[in-house]
């Protein structure tokens, strides 16, 4: 089956708009593009099209988790709020510190996780985090006990709106960490652990 440029743009677009999570190249050729055979290169050079066409839009397509995905502008987010009712979620100061040893340092254990916060992890900030799907068990460290290691998800990337890992702020960039971490959350105090959903 033959598709032209104006139709494959067409096609990739509509199938960005209406999934919920990014969408790989790969992704994109083994489903909605499957049976019309198009080179890795031909998808990628509409992607590219499309990103500038949606440059200068209240809604960009962007790069996250190793894949795109529509978003709106992180300008507009303020004017946005109002059209949802739910009030952010809120997480302690706990919650916050584990994902950020997770990011940084996986995969890692609970001991490595309470090393590193030098306090007890409670296990409904790890409940938190997994049932948030932003971190899941990769493995088992190859010790005594054999602890469960920790590692961030694709999840964990999109919601933060990274590609990749290598996209975090530098650790003593603490600004930097601030906005990724503390853009969405309103931190509470140490002892106080709350529910997100």
């Amino acid at each position: 089956m033959q598709i032209n440029n104006l139709q494959l743009k067409q096609l990739i677009e509509a199938c960005l708009f209406v999934q919920s999570k990014p969408m790989t190249v790969k992704a994109l050729r083994e489903t909605v593009l499957a049976p019309f055979a198009v080179s890795r290169e031909r998808v990628s050079a509409a992607i590219a099209e499309l990103t500038i066409d949606y440059q200068e839009r209240g809604v960009n397509l962007v790069r996250v988790a190793g894949g795109y995905r529509f978003q709106t502008l992180e300008t507009l987010s303020p004017y946005l709020q109002t059209l949802w009712q739910e009030k952010a979620p809120k997480y302690s100061r706990a919650t916050l510190e584990t994902l950020a040893v997770i990011a940084y340092r996986q995969p890692v254990t609970r001991g490595d996780i309470e090393q590193v916060r030098g306090v007890a992890l409670s296990s409904h900030t790890l409940k938190t985090l997994t049932d948030r799907k932003w971190v899941r068990v990769v493995g088992h460290k190859e010790v005594p006990g054999r602890p469960a290691l920790y590692a961030t998800t694709s999840e964990f990337l999109a919601y933060f709106g990274l590609d990749s890992l290598a996209a975090l702020p530098a650790l003593a960039d603490t600004e930097s960490l601030e906005a990724l971490f503390g853009q969405r959350t309103e931190v509470p105090s140490e002892s106080e652990e709350l529910t997100h959903e």
